[in-house]
């Protein structure tokens, strides 16, 4: 089963509700989105902006319970 649109579309839709002041994230100018930016998740996560962007992106092959932990409490 591919769920990977799934996985996108959850972890992009709970991105777009948490503002950075909600997250405790200092906001620089003006945002073009709605909610965190991916590096901003990736940092309150504890993992890099490239990682992220792939697990965002659907490919969870190898993912940790701890990272998905630390995603969780980010978002």
């Amino acid at each position: 089963m591919d769920n990977r649109a799934e996985v996108s579309a959850f972890l992009k839709s709970r991105r777009d509700k948490v503002t950075p002041e909600q997250a405790g994230v200092q906001s620089y100018g003006e945002r073009r989105v709605p909610g965190l930016r991916r590096s901003e998740v990736a940092q309150l996560a504890g993992v890099s902006s490239e990682y992220y962007t792939r697990l965002e992106r659907g490919n969870l092959g190898g993912v940790s319970e701890s990272v998905l932990d630390a995603l969780a409490r980010a978002l």
